[in-house]
């Protein structure tokens, strides 16, 4: 399904975050947010080959998501404090809001699909959220609707220029690490990631390429770029998935603007090609990463992202469910 009229009225003139927007994130979070190291991965096959993985797994709650929901809510701290707040999330960012609500003394209402990992449901609950179980389908519409009745403050998870601004940190950081950056892989589901940081990248490297990893199973982002137009995958489709941080069914608005700007390529990784780069990223990396964390890694590990001399991915997040790690690490590499 292609953006609709509305949609298109308001982004004839799109406001982009900026540079400027990422390093006053970058101060804004910097008390909470972790600072993630840069950690070499040897190929499987070319063990003088390294990945550069910045690994934001390492972040508080396991995903770079506490950034943008961070940057967001500081800059409504007094009304989220007097009304509390509402998000919509599958695991990762429930996690970073329901921490933050924790740290920061508010009330926070988190609505998750019921196709959510169990284990992500408990730890947000266990940080002292209201959770809301609804079907996959209604989670953004229930957000809303929370909203309207309750007037809590809205911390989306990706479309959002607060929120990309947020992520887009992850970016600033890289090429600080890594000045002599060519590649940078990315996740790809929502969007509000890959815009911070190619935003950033673009800023500070031109000339580096900046590439969206997907799963086939849930190949939106990338159907939208080969087709130059937002496309919806119903959820049918996106849940199929292994990575279930990654099956959110279409770009955002403002996601979709970074992307047609500033985003190289997107490519796709199959489901076993997603679960043996979460085999290699714990045994050579030392790096526990979910299926959403890895596909960065199998992208760059089967051989279907750009070559470079430096090539960095995002594996992100951490919060793998236990059972399915076991399954993963009895497998043959």
């Amino acid at each position: 399904m292609e953006m609709s009229d509305g949609e298109a009225a308001q982004n004839l003139h799109p406001k982009l975050v900026t540079l400027e927007d990422i390093t006053a994130a970058a101060e804004r979070i910097s008390d909470l947010a972790l600072r993630t190291p840069v950690i070499p991965l040897p190929h499987p096959l070319r063990p003088d080959e390294l990945l550069h993985c910045k690994a934001e797994s390492l972040q508080p709650t396991g995903a770079f998501k506490l950034r943008g929901a961070y940057n967001t809510i500081a800059q409504v701290l007094d009304q989220a404090r007097e009304r509390g707040i509402v998000a919509q999330s599958s695991g990762n960012h429930a996690r970073a809001v329901a921490w933050l609500a924790h740290r920061l003394n508010l009330r926070a209402v988190i609505v998750m699909p019921d196709a959510a990992p169990p284990t992500k449901i408990a730890a947000v609950r266990a940080l002292g959220a209201e959770v809301e179980v609804v079907p996959s389908a209604q989670r953004d519409i229930r957000a809303k609707e929370l909203v309207e009745e309750y007037g809590y403050v809205h911390v989306p998870p990706y479309d959002d220029l607060r929120i990309i601004a947020g992520q887009g940190t992850v970016g600033l950081e890289l090429v600080e690490q890594l000045p002599d950056v060519d590649v940078v892989l990315v996740p790809i589901s929502g969007g509000g990631l890959i815009s911070g940081i190619s935003t950033a990248v673009k800023a500070l490297k031109p000339g580096t390429q900046v590439i969206g990893v997907e799963p086939e199973l849930a190949a939106d982002a990338a159907q939208s770029f080969r087709e130059r137009r937002r496309i919806t995958w119903e959820p049918e489709l996106t849940y199929r998935t292994v990575a279930d941080g990654l099956r959110t069914p279409a770009l955002g608005v403002h996601p979709w603007e970074h992307v047609q700007r500033y985003v190289d390529d997107i490519i796709t990784v199959s489901e076993d090609q997603i679960l043996a780069a979460m085999r290699h990223l714990a045994v050579a990396g030392r790096l526990v990463a979910e299926p959403s964390g890895a596909v960065a890694t199998a992208a760059w590990m089967h051989d279907l992202a750009p070559s470079g001399a430096t090539v960095a991915a995002v594996v992100s997040g951490g919060s793998v469910d236990p059972a399915l790690l076991a399954s993963v690490l009895r497998a043959e590499p």
